[in-house]
Formats: structure tokens, sequence, C-alpha cells
């Protein structure tokens, strides 16, 4: 470590002693929100539903069974069967883990790349600012569901996790330009200065001063991105272009039970309540984790 960084170290000590606090003061907001418990309490019960309900049931995702084609709930087939004869409780929880993990990722991914280029834009401008802000403009006007239905030959099974890379790349942008615009303002700080001053490196200032100010917008920025991102991609698979099979997902599951949902309704309707449960739960956690930061943004 050197001496410029030895000295910036000092007056990070009031901030760390700080930190405990306002975190302890954000949970107590979100716990003392209705809205916030009840999201992370749903939100606890769908992941724990994803994770450990399949090895509660008789049947796995990929089984079938040729005596029960189209069978409503029973005590064999807790949520019925499809034509094919796959439980729809097992498929259900397989589609809903996948659409889970890709809305996570796909959301920490999006929140990760806006923080890099909108703190890099805002802080070094010039050339810099003005590349990363020209690709952020590009990728907002372009069609993203185009450009991903044109690029779904790409997401065959075992390729999940380029789709939601490539979801994640039109996610960033709007928060790219709102960190942009905070990183010029808090550019301007004395302790920024302090550190620039001190030759303390830019991206070691980005990393350690510019984006742990913004956490509070970034936290609630990738909560609400993972709605966005299982709503896009349950579009996405719907149609077609996004997972594909034999694996499943939210978007697959609807697919097929709209087919049947007249004359069958247990292939469709529950896929789709448990889709409008999760982001409703991810919708009421992100609120409340926004009231939690700013108490001012609360109505």
């Amino acid at each position: 470590m050197t001496a410029a960084d030895d000295a910036l170290e000092l007056p990070r000590a009031p901030v760390e002693g700080r930190a405990p606090s306002r975190l302890r003061t954000v949970a107590r907001r979100f716990l003392g929100s209705a809205q916030g418990r009840i999201g992370a309490a749903v939100l606890l019960l769908l992941f724990l539903l994803a994770l450990a309900g399949p090895s509660l049931g008789k049947w796995s995702y990929t089984d079938k069974d040729f005596t029960a084609f189209l069978s409503p709930p029973s005590s064999e087939h807790w949520f019925g069967t499809l034509q094919t004869g796959a439980d729809v409780y097992a498929v259900t929880l397989r589609g809903m883990r996948k659409s889970l993990v890709v809305g996570l990722l796909a959301a920490l991914v999006s929140t990760a790349l806006a923080a890099v280029a909108g703190a890099f834009a805002g802080y070094f401008s010039g050339w810099t600012d003005r590349t990363l802000t020209w690709g952020a403009d590009l990728l907002l006007v372009l069609p993203a569901f185009l450009i991903l239905a044109v690029m779904s030959p790409l997401f065959g099974a075992g390729q999940w996790v380029l789709f939601v890379v490539m979801l994640a790349l039109f996610l960033w942008m709007i928060t790219s330009k709102v960190v942009r615009g905070m990183t010029i303002s808090l550019k301007q700080r004395e302790f920024i200065q302090a550190a620039r001053y001190m030759g303390v490196s830019p991206v070691r200032i980005i990393f350690r001063h510019v984006l742990p100010n913004l956490s509070s917008l970034l936290i609630v920025d990738a909560t609400l991105n993972v709605s966005a991102a299982i709503l896009t991609e349950t579009s996405l698979s719907y149609f077609g272009f996004g997972i594909q099979p034999p694996d499943v997902s939210f978007g697959t599951l609807i697919a097929d039970g709209s087919r049947t949902a007249v004359y069958a309704p247990w292939t469709f309707w529950f896929v789709a309540g448990l889709l409008v449960v999760t982001v409703l739960a991810v919708n009421l956690v992100g609120d409340a984790l926004r009231d939690a930061f700013d108490p001012g943004s609360s109505r």
C-alpha cells in the first residue's frame, strides 16, 4: 500500500463507523413496511418451493405418465398432467426455478454493467463519456426483442447462459445514464478531490468511493430488474425465442398451456398464477427497498 493510500485511509474511519448504523436503519425501515415483509416472505417461499418442492412430488419434470394424458389434479398428480403425460407440478416448479435463475443473473449482470459504464463515463468524461453514452443510446433505439429473436438459434439446450448475457445487454442503459449523472456530481465532492490530489488511481476511486456511494440506487435497480428480466424471458420463451426445449421456463409452459387452457385449465392457470405472484413479490420488495433507502420517496 502506498503512502497516499495510507493517508487516504484516515478519513474513512467515521464512514465505516456509520455503515452498520445505516444498514440497521434501512433494515428497520424495510421490515417496518408491510409490503416489504409480504414481498420478502412470498419470495422466500417461492425460492424454497423451486428448490425443495420437486423432491416432495412423485414425478420428475422429465417423467411421462402414459396412463394419464391431460388428467385433472389428483392425489397422483397434484397439478394434473399435460398432453404429453408430464406432471404439471414438476414442470411448473422446474420452469419457475429456471425463470428465477435467469431473472436474478440477468439483473445482476445488467446492474453491474450499468454501474461500471455509468461511473466510468461520468468520471472520465471526454471520449470515454462520449463512447459509452453513444453505445447506450444505440442499444436504446435497437429493437431488443427482434435482435434476441434473430439470435434465438444460439440459445439451444444448455446455452441458456448466453441468453442471460444477451438479455442483460438490453437492460442496463437507463440506469447507466442515472449513474453517470450522479458520478459527475460526486466527482466534485471534497473526498473525491482529496483522493485525486493524493494520487489515488481513477479506477480505485471509482470502485472504492464512487460506486459504494451509489449502492442504494444499484440495489433497488437490481431488484426491479429481476421482474423485468423474468417478464422479458417469459415473453421471448412464449414465442419460442428464449429458453429452448427440452428445458422449460414460465414462457414455454404458458405457451403450451394456452393451447389447452379452455378445456384443461390446470395446464395454464397454475404456471400463470405463479408468474403473477413472483413478479408482484419482486416489485413489492423493490418498492420497499426504494422507500427504505429514500424515505422521501414514500407516498
